[in-house]
Order: structure tokens, then sequence, then C-alpha cells
């Protein structure tokens, strides 16, 4: 399971690399896809520190990041969505991965605490 969110994390933040690449080239494209790449890219990074942490307290923390960040690039999708920046369907799958991600950090943030 630690792998595959590893691979699946890089995955997440590999395709939203992509897709600001693709922006509209002003003042909300650059803000929201800056915002949005630094959260996605986050999410990862935060994890493989998080699996990497030199205590229980570590882990639950870093764990935290992890479901905020991706709970933030939910974020910024949702702002490009309903501000009419991207269209739905371009953004959807991304929104639909960041979503499932935050779900899975939170559950995952949850059980970490319950089970000191």
């Amino acid at each position: 399971m630690k792998e595959e969110l590893i691979k699946r994390t890089k995955k997440f933040a590999l395709s939203v690399m992509d897709f600001v690449d693709v922006l509209p080239n002003n003042s909300k494209g650059k803000v929201l896809g800056n915002q949005l790449l630094r959260s996605a890219t986050s999410v990862g990074a935060n994890y493989r520190a998080a699996n990497r942490g030199r205590s229980r307290a570590e882990f639950i923390a870093k764990i935290g990041i992890v479901e905020e960040e991706a709970d933030e690039s939910c974020y910024w999708l949702e702002l490009m969505i309903e501000g009419k920046l991207v269209k739905k369907e371009d953004a959807e799958s991304l929104l639909e991965e960041a979503t499932q991600l935050t779900k899975i950090f939170a559950a995952t943030h949850i059980s970490a605490k319950n089970n000191r």
C-alpha cells in the first residue's frame, strides 16, 4: 500500500504539472496554477517524508499535512472550475483524484491517531 501511494501521489503531481502548463496566461491562471502546483506536489513530498518519520508522532503530523495539501488541491481545482478558468471536464479527473487522496489520507490520519 505504501509503495502504491508513493507512485500514485507522484503521478498526481506529474498530471498537475501538465495541467497547469495549459492554463490561461493571465493573472488568474498564474496565481491559481502556482497554488495548485505547490499543493499537489506537496502531497507526495510530505507522504514520502511521513514514511521516513523518526517517530509515530512525526508520522501523524506529516500525514496531517498530506491530508491538508490534498484537500487544498481540491479547493484550487474547484475555484478553477467554478471561476470558469477551465472547463469542468478538463479538470474533473484531477479533482476526483485529489478528492480520493484526501479521503485516503484523512482515514490514515484518523487511524494513526487512534492507534498511538
